[in-house]
């Protein structure tokens, strides 16, 4: 059993090592799905270091309360389970304005004294003082607010007088609701209630400061330190009731981190476009190969390899490089996770790349796997079953001849008549085509949307500028992936497509046509079905997948722009342009080979 799989792995290298250019195609296909998956799973992980450690670094509390009065917080505050806690204190709603620009503010009134829950960290200046507001980080860096700028709160002057973030509260516009009359982020609208706060930033005051800005509509707040951590979501869940609002240290966390859980479903989404995209581009790759080993196959049975060691080296060949491109797509997304995480100013430190599991490890694995697999199984399968005798032979692969077909291609110029031909030989690598390039325009088509909707109503989606940038970062690397994996998949068609039929080439060209002919009919063969996948990728794909993630997100698709019919005919036309571009090389160079070394090599 040993050496049957020392035979198997030795032969299956050899054959990689003699195919490289191929080899790395099949590499980067799979590599791309892989490491689009593994930054789709670790991003969240690593997006949550910055919280973690500004958690530490202000004493973060464990829960905090909110209520119209002091005495239920109080109550709170001599629970069994409570080891420590900062407040009651009063919150106001105030409006904010600097520069000439206006907001909504929840003003909490602290302590001149540090606390020991929740002290937030100065990133500038000092702490609170009478006539001084601090300023929560994220909100000062998008109203470009510094220390000794002067502002006003429900027409009052103060002065900036330090910048802080705290880990009670997620940063700016993400951030909790501390006041009665309650918040909103996005846009209002005819139905929204009277009286809510818009996108409220947050802002810290002496007490005596807000209880003079609204003193008969004040709420208040304190922070609790538990023996355990781990139980803030169980005390909350126990302790929640209709006149007290509880929020744990979990929650303020998921808040804080909500942005990586959008980029990691655009990622996980790009990851299964990906991995459609992998199969398509090693179907054909693999299908050329089978083609054009048939001799070997018959070499392998001739001296007394059996169907199933022949298909075990075939498909030996495509697991070696999935794993492979597993390692190398684990390795890269674990490293690159950190930069498409939010930088924000809100919170302490950076990302780092998070540790690898095994859960990770095994899902990716399974996927590069699988994409091997299904895309080499049944050729592989297929060329073992190939008699001894047809496949020392290997023959030229007869055309396929429809009536109708000849009928209506006779009518034809001759590199159309020659391009619907070709297309007609091979129907399975033609839908795999128009497949290829549907999955690409669509996943442009969501790009477009997407990319719609963050220039014009970022804070409809509670992002701020960092983090728009940081979505736009996600969808460049989307961009990015998709855009090369279809290169590629046109490329290995075209030349695919040019290999499998130079003795059809050949003879054409010596029955009178010239190469130009030639090359433009394998370039052609191309662009047809690039054309019908690209509308196919309009609608219903773009339409459909934009529905899936508005449905996986819970997205309101009613506030998203579409592309104008302009854009959409833009996208067709540029897609059959650049697949026109990217096939005219290959398909050139297969037709400079001389007729007759082609009909006398075969």
């Amino acid at each position: 059993m040993i050496g049957r799989l020392l035979l198997v792995c030795r032969l299956a290298v050899r054959d990689l090592r003699r195919r490289r250019t191929e080899t790395a195609l099949l590499l980067l296909a799979v590599m791309a799905a892989t490491t689009t998956l593994t930054l789709g799973l670790v991003l969240r992980d690593a997006a949550g270091d910055p919280y973690r450690s500004t958690r530490e670094a202000t004493h973060g509390p464990d829960v905090i309360a909110g209520a119209d009065r002091p005495a239920p917080l109080s109550d709170l505050q001599k629970l069994t389970g409570v080891t420590d806690h900062g407040g009651p204190y009063p919150v106001a709603a105030a409006k904010f304005q600097a520069s000439g620009r206006t907001s909504d503010v929840q003003a909490v009134g602290r302590d001149s004294a540090a606390a020991s829950v929740d002290q937030p960290a100065l990133t500038e200046g000092s702490w609170v003082s009478d006539g001084g507001v601090v300023v929560e980080a994220a909100f000062a860096g998008a109203f470009g607010v510094r220390v000794g700028d002067p502002v006003t709160l429900d027409g009052r002057s103060f002065e900036v007088v330090g910048v802080a973030v705290s880990a009670a509260m997620a940063p700016y516009p993400s951030g909790s609701c501390l006041v009665a009359q309650g918040c909103i982020n996005g846009p209002m609208s005819a139905d929204t209630p009277e009286g809510l706060l818009q996108n409220p930033g947050l802002v810290w005051l002496t007490q005596k400061d807000v209880r003079s800005l609204d003193p008969d509509h004040l709420t208040y707040v304190t922070n609790l330190r538990l023996a355990d951590p781990d139980d803030a979501q169980t005390f909350v869940d126990a302790h929640r009731s209709g006149g007290t609002r509880l929020q744990s240290w979990q929650s303020v966390l998921e808040d804080a981190t909500e942005l990586a859980k959008d980029s990691q479903i655009l990622l996980m989404i790009g990851a299964w476009l990906l991995g459609l995209l992998a199969v398509a581009s090693l179907s054909v790759l693999v299908g050329g190969r089978m083609a054009d080993q048939h001799r070997r196959v018959g070499l392998l049975k001739a001296v007394g390899g059996t169907p199933g060691l022949v298909a075990a080296v075939l498909l030996a060949e495509y697991v070696l490089v999935a794993v492979l491109a597993t390692a190398a797509g684990l390795t890269a997304g674990t490293l690159a996770a950190p930069l498409l995480t939010e930088s924000s100013a809100g919170l302490l430190g950076a990302a780092s790349p998070p540790p690898m599991t095994l859960s990770t490890i095994v899902l990716v694995t399974a996927v590069a796997l699988g994409v091997a697999v299904a895309a080499t199984v049944v050729p592989a399968v297929r060329a073992a079953r190939v008699s001894t005798v047809a496949a020392l032979a290997d023959s030229p692969r007869p055309p396929r001849r429809v009536g109708s077909l000849i009928a209506l291609s006779a009518r034809l110029p001759v590199p159309l008549l020659l391009a619907v031909r070709v297309a007609a030989r091979r129907p399975r690598r033609v839908a795999l085509g128009v497949l290829s390039i549907a999955i690409t325009v669509s996943g442009i088509y969501v790009l477009l949307v997407l990319n719609a909707f963050l220039t014009s109503q970022p804070l409809a989606g509670g992002y701020g500028d960092a983090q728009v940038e940081v979505l736009r970062r996600v969808l460049l690397a989307w961009t990015v992936l998709l855009l090369s994996l279809a290169a590629i998949n046109a490329v290995v068609i075209t030349w695919t497509t040019v290999l499998d039929n130079r003795h059809a080439s050949a003879l054409t060209r010596a029955l009178g046509a010239s190469p130009r002919q030639v090359s433009t009919a394998m370039a052609a063969a191309q662009v047809l079905p690039a054309l019908a996948g690209a509308v196919l990728g309009v609608f219903p794909g773009g339409f459909a997948l934009f529905a899936a993630i508005n449905t996986i997100t819970g997205g309101d698709s009613g506030r998203a722009t579409l592309p104008a019919p302009w854009q959409l005919l833009t996208l067709v036309l540029a897609t059959v342009l650049v697949v026109a571009a990217l096939t005219a090389v290959p398909a050139r160079l297969g037709a400079r080979r001389p007729v007759t070394e082609t009909l006398q090599g075969g």
